[in-house]
């Protein structure tokens, strides 16, 4: 019927958006010769990263399709390279445009506001559109190529384990390598040596602005990318309970559900992103409208769309009310995390009149901030799985999923373009533009951390209801849960206990696993950045006229450091995310392994919020004070809020959002191995 080929129409509306934009922002000025050479600086240091990077993916991705194929089969093996090309191909897709729009939004700023904000947003929205399209296209060729096949519910889970292994690296390795570049620029720069932020004599700039572009756009990409697949995924999974409780006339239908309300998604995110504008006052409350008209709009229409999509195909009503609770918790979750980390709310002006105080009280004061945003995201997380469930069961959970991802295509735009203003603020101060411009930049970077914060936080509840649907899903295909008569049964009941030995030591090593990430990578972090800042103060103390401004840093000594160390610093975390479920179900058994999900997904998800909305504070507060307030750039109150800024960055932009992958990925994991662990109880038992 017609409804099979909508997500294959929507997928490539959207690739065809994304193309646009790419000639659209291409045929734009890139401004001075100064300008283009330092663009071009940064673009092969991207480059440079991104393809060492996937090289060890490569590697990665080979070895684990070789064992799925002896354990699974060769039809599993092939899904999960395909998830895995799919996922490196919309990450480097997003960040090759980025590294492009960089000079081109300096440039476009110099004209107006408004032109400013459309190339960088523009740029922004080929990676969300690169998202959703290559998501939309990959799973509609998995569905047409194995929906009749018995296995399709082992091989399609695959496809999500691919886009999840890609993710972690890419988001752990981006992660290291931007935080230690702008924590030992800020360091020595701001701090020591009292210049400000992106000063050409700086030596860690240039690494600074390579890592927006390799962990805030390549490796947000492949993290969004994967969450966005393996709800869809999810949901799928558990078609057998949609039919099984008269919630869907039959497989066909609850297969493809999820993927309709998805493509109605990309469809409403398409007309949100042609209605962002903006007039001519470099205000955050202007900029922050113009973007909120573009993501509400996308928001209604998506919720239009799945109700046409549930009356067409019949399906029950429940099931879109379990929609609408997922969408609307998506919003308030971006809300809620745009008050707890924007400057124009007291939370964030707190933590900046605490820095008149000292390091001290501002550290203190951020991280108490980021355990109370944890307030409201975990209540509307818990009353929307309680909506969906009440009306859809399992499958209105994971399709509650699909309904806070729907609008990622301008989420993510939204978020994407951070980065490129970030840059563009950066060359505009080394090309020595006038400040109006550089008022202009800073208005669509103080923008950028704002939006950057709110989908953290969307990507954070997301992860959540994502690795809960898999967890559902796993509990359905290991034999935890059986469907008989239209009702859900505990086989072994007696095992499905927090008494039980092993679900409670399952539940107790998923808890602790988080936080061990969490350690190694900030200590990844913490390494790197001792070793830029060595190398900056050496180029200070070394190279004769640099600190005069008359010579010119070593710019690619800092971008090698980061990149050597964080190829090799990414490994130990993100091997022990793949290894730990695998080790749990295997020796533990499955029931154990259940308890372990619940647990990693539980800790995981307060530890997320926690360090991304602290961290974005600290980021937040230290821009406050840089606009002017409470004594402005170099007083004692600014030095204090970079520290507390150079505390926070490795928490918001690497540990914290490298969770939302990890909880998913050791979800999906167990999906995956879940026929071969049902028959295996564990030693316990």
């Amino acid at each position: 019927m017609f409804f099979t080929y909508i997500p294959i129409i929507a997928g490539v509306m959207a690739i065809g958006l994304a193309l646009y934009f790419v000639r659209d922002v291409l045929r734009q000025d890139q401004g001075t010769q100064l300008m283009i050479e330092i663009s071009e600086a940064v673009k092969e240091g991207a480059l440079a990263f991104l393809h060492r990077e996937y090289g060890v993916l490569i590697v990665f991705v080979v070895v684990v399709a070789i064992i799925l194929g002896v354990v699974l089969g060769g039809w599993v093996a092939l899904a999960f390279i395909f998830g895995a090309i799919c996922s490196m191909g919309a990450g480097y897709a997003g960040m090759n445009m980025a590294i492009r729009a960089n000079a081109r939004t300096s440039a476009a700023a110099r004209e107006s506001l408004n032109q400013g904000l459309k190339v960088s947003f523009r740029s922004g929205a080929v990676m969300g559109m690169c998202v959703v399209g290559i998501g939309m296209l990959g799973l509609a060729i998995l569905y047409f190529a194995f929906h009749n096949s018995p296995d399709f519910l082992k091989i399609i889970p695959a496809y999500g384990f691919g886009a999840s292994g890609v993710a972690l690296f890419a988001r752990v390795g981006g992660g290291i390598f931007t935080k230690a570049a702008d924590a030992g620029a800020d360091l020595v720069g701001k701090v020591e040596k009292g210049i400000p932020e992106d000063d050409p004599r700086n030596a860690a700039v240039i690494a600074d602005f390579v890592g927006d572009n390799v962990g805030d756009v390549a490796g947000m990409g492949a993290d969004l990318f994967e969450s966005y697949v393996e709800s869809i995924i999810a949901t799928m999974t558990l078609s057998a309970v949609a039919v099984a409780f008269g919630l869907a006339s039959g497989d066909e239908v609850a297969w493809y559900l999820p993927m309709l309300v998805a493509a109605g998604g990309v469809v409403a995110s398409i007309i949100g992103v042609f209605l962002v504008r903006v007039g001519e006052k470099p205000e955050i409350g202007a900029l922050l409208t113009a973007l909120r008209r573009g993501t509400f709009s996308a928001s209604i229409l998506t919720a239009a769309f799945a109700a046409i999509t549930v009356y067409f195909l019949g399906a029950s009503w429940g099931i879109l009310w379990a929609i609408l609770a997922g969408l609307v918790a998506g919003v308030l979750i971006g809300e809620s995390t745009n008050y707890f980390t924007s400057y124009a709310y007291s939370p964030t002006r707190n933590i900046s009149e605490a820095s008149e105080t000292g390091a001290g009280p501002t550290i203190i004061r951020g991280f108490a901030n980021g355990l109370m945003s944890t307030l409201f995201p975990v209540l509307l997380v818990v009353i929307g799985v309680v909506i969906a469930y009440r009306f859809a069961g399992f499958y209105g959970v994971a399709i509650a999923g699909i309904g806070m991802l729907s609008t990622l295509g301008i989420t993510l735009a939204t978020d994407a373009y951070g980065p490129v203003a970030d840059n563009a603020g950066g060359i505009v101060e080394m090309s020595g533009l006038p400040p109006e411009i550089r008022a202009r930049t800073d208005a669509l970077d103080s923008l950028g951390n704002t939006t950057a914060a709110t989908g953290k936080g969307f990507a954070i509840g997301a992860a959540a209801l994502t690795a809960l649907a898999l967890m559902l899903s796993y509990a359905n295909v290991v034999g935890i849960v059986s469907i008989e008569g239209g009702e859900i049964v505990f086989t072994n009941a007696q095992w499905i206990t927090l008494l039980d030995p092993g679900v409670i030591a399952g539940l107790f090593i998923g808890v602790m696993l988080p936080a061990i990430f969490c350690s190694q990578t900030l200590t990844s972090v913490g390494k790197t950045t001792s070793l830029i800042v060595d190398e900056v103060r050496r180029q200070f103390r070394e190279i004769p006229g640099l600190w005069e401004g008359t010579a010119r840093p070593e710019y690619g000594k800092c971008v090698d450091i980061c990149t050597k160390r964080a190829l090799r610093e990414m490994l130990a975390p993100a091997l022990m995310a793949v290894i730990a479920p695998i080790a749990v179900g295997f020796i533990l058994g499955k029931y154990a392994l259940g308890g372990f999900l619940l647990g990693a997904t539980a800790s995981g998800f307060l530890l997320a919020i926690t360090m991304a909305n602290a961290g974005g504070s600290w980021d937040n507060a230290k821009k406050y004070i840089e606009a002017g307030n409470l004594g402005g750039k170099g007083s004692e109150a600014h030095k204090a809020s970079v520290i507390g800024d150079t505390v926070g960055d490795p928490m918001k932009d690497t540990s914290g959002p490298s969770l939302n992958i990890m909880i998913k990925l050791m979800a999906i994991i167990s999906l995956v191995l879940a026929p071969v662990l049902a028959n295996f109880e564990g030693f316990i038992h």
